[in-house]
């Protein structure tokens, strides 16, 4: 089942504290992007956010799951309407992850 635009959009909004956010239509679902980088997947209408050690420590009660099938585990963030939680887990999951390598120029 695909998520729907409506959801993701409420996420994007939810998270307008946390920088700039944008979100990009992937196989049916969706990535999310925080200030260029990807940090989370939306699908099923479920926001499902990359792991990292400062969300472990933010969150250590968080469940993990695969967003679709064989795929790597995220957290199961479903926090969506505590914007405030929100933007800080977000935040700090950011901040760990690496800066997207540029892509090459094509010949």
């Amino acid at each position: 089942m695909a998520s729907k635009a409506e959801f993701v959009k409420y996420v994007a909004d939810q998270l307008a504290g946390a920088g700039t956010v944008t979100y990009r239509k992937m196989f049916g679902e969706y990535g999310m992007y925080l200030d260029g980088k990807i940090f989370a997947l939306i699908c099923n209408d479920q926001l499902y956010i990359k792991i990292t050690e400062a969300g472990r420590r933010l969150m250590p009660e968080l469940e993990t799951a695969p967003p679709y099938e064989g795929a790597k585990d995220y957290f199961l963030f479903e926090e969506i309407d505590n914007k405030e939680l929100l933007n800080e887990f977000v935040r700090a999951t950011w901040e760990e992850l690496p800066v997207p390598k540029p892509k090459k120029a094509k010949k």
